[in-house]
């Protein structure tokens, strides 16, 4: 069976990802414009917060590597969000000459209220699942992260490490 014809399993598969992963950009994009934030602002709150969830020290040119960004638009990205209030530069503990980025919690507060609703709902739906069917589900989506790094990584973007 031709992997492009419709009716492969795995194509169907692509189909819903990629539906998903539409709704989620425009509930993000719903979200940036109530809260006067562009695209990227966004994407850098996200790869902050993530940093923080997964115990990454946030630099500057950390974040400016996971958005694809130059210094120059890393840091006029980081002004806008410090002036918002929604991100704050602090210096390292251990190393007084480096500065990191924590997302305040007030932007955080903000996130919640917005997206808390339906991360509650996704959370409640994996209840439904077995052990093991959630493992094939982060097994899934792990995979098509990596894909998706590797092919944005050869198409010239950046590779999401740093």
């Amino acid at each position: 069976m031709d992997e492009l014809d419709g009716s492969h399993p795995g194509l169907q598969v692509v189909h819903r990802l990629r539906a998903v992963t539409v709704e989620l950009n425009l509930l993000g994009a719903e979200f940036a414009h109530r809260q006067q934030l562009h695209p990227t602002d966004l994407r850098a709150l996200i790869c902050l917060l993530d940093a923080a969830r997964s115990d990454t020290l946030a630099t500057p040119g950390w974040l400016g590597r996971q958005l694809g960004l130059n210094s120059a638009g890393t840091t006029a990205l980081v002004d806008r969000l410090e002036r918002l209030s929604h991100v704050r530069r602090v210096r390292d503990t251990r190393d007084r000459r480096r500065v990191l980025l924590e997302v305040d919690e007030r932007a955080v507060t903000l996130g919640q209220s917005f997206f808390g609703p339906l991360i509650s709902e996704v959370v409640a739906a994996t209840e439904s699942y077995s052990e093991v069917e959630l493992a094939a589900v982060r097994r899934f989506l792990d995979t098509v992260q990596e894909i998706a790094t590797a092919h944005r990584s050869a198409a010239g973007g950046q590779d999401g490490s740093g």
